[in-house]
């Protein structure tokens, strides 16, 4: 990949400063305020409104047709709000398209293929059109394929990579020019369970380093495990945004946790009858299961301690959480039920 000619390095126009705050802070990496956006008899995204600050890994949610796409699309500049104020890195995505694009990396749900052009070729064509030249793009495309782990890839049609390794070259491309900001729009669907790890792992390391990245998926359990919040979208509109653990929790003022013994098994329930803050709820055939009246950690580590003060031979002991599906249902039962929109 000699590049004899093409040495010179591009001259990019003056870019317009991104806003800051009225102290003259940094910009979140993602302000929405009031978004909406229509098609012919489709309300696709009603009045929405988040922010993600810089560093943060959010994972957004919702069934197909709730507003995922759409809204990202319009992060992204590939489409226009019909109203409200969208800001990438501080720059309005309608006003300064070109400057968002600068900072954010795209990956859709579906990336086009080409005959007869390898992953090298690929890579290369998207550094160029980025305005790399010379060593800097080299050196770019090669730590890309690094990092993505397409380097034994070079030379591979990329019409003949699965599904996996199609995914590391779409991400691959979406990191060519280091942006701040990753958009990725289903990133593991149809993956097989190794390349959902190495995804997963992928996305570790890339916020480690600081980046800001906001993905879709409808995995709820994997998000749960890469994300520092999640927000979900339903109908168009935003019915919860928070932290995983809150989801977990729900509104429940108590814990559950599940208590496994060596042996006699019975204790536990004789145990939690003479001690405050528990109360014995479900035998199970090796321990059974307890209701701590708090869910602070304290307070759980203290009931722990005690257990082990009473030589009860306790070998797991450990909270049972709601699973993420089901409080994503549960939510939209409430709202159902209520018709207003639960936003935590």
């Amino acid at each position: 990949m000699s590049d004899s000619t093409d040495t010179d390095t591009d001259t990019l126009a003056p870019v317009p400063a991104a806003s800051t705050s009225a102290k003259g802070a940094t910009p979140p990496a993602i302000e929405v305020k009031n978004l909406s956006r229509s098609f012919p008899g489709v309300r696709a995204v009603q009045d929405v409104s988040f922010t993600v600050e810089r560093g943060q890994v959010i994972g957004f949610v919702g069934a197909n047709g709730a507003g995922k796409t759409t809204t990202m699309r319009i992060l992204a500049t590939l489409d226009y709000p019909d109203a409200g104020e969208v800001k990438v890195c501080g720059y309005d995505v309608v006003k300064y398209p070109s400057e968002v694009r600068r900072c954010i990396g795209w990956m859709p749900d579906h990336y086009g293929t080409y005959s007869n052009m390898t992953v090298l070729e690929y890579l290369d064509f998207f550094a160029r059109a980025l305005g790399f030249r010379g060593e800097e793009r080299l050196q770019r495309i090669s730590e890309v394929m690094e990092f993505t782990d397409l380097t034994s890839l070079a030379d591979r049609l990329i019409d003949k990579l699965s599904k996996g390794m199609g995914q590391r070259l779409c991400l691959g491309r979406a990191l060519i020019h280091d942006p701040e900001v990753l958009i990725l729009d289903e990133p593991a669907a149809g993956l097989d369970p190794k390349a959902r790890v190495e995804l997963k792992h992928l996305i570790r390391i890339l916020s480690e380093e600081g980046k800001t990245v906001f993905i879709s998926s409808h995995i709820l359990s994997e998000l749960g495990e890469m994300c520092d919040s999640l927000l979900f979208i339903n109908q168009g509109r935003i019915i919860h945004h928070g932290s995983a653990e809150s989801l977990r929790r729900g509104s429940s003022a108590t814990s559950i946790v599940e208590v496994q013994l060596a042996h006699t098994p019975e204790r536990l329930a004789e145990w939690a009858s003479l001690n405050r803050h528990v109360t014995f709820k479900e035998a199970t055939r090796t321990g059974g299961r307890i209701e701590i009246d708090s869910i602070e950690p304290e307070v759980i580590a203290t009931v722990l301690r005690h257990m082990l003060r009473d030589e009860l031979p306790v070998t797991d002991f450990h909270l049972q959480e709601r699973k993420l599906e089901d409080a994503f249902i549960e939510i939209l039962g409430e709202i159902e039920a209520t018709g207003i929109p639960i936003v935590s």
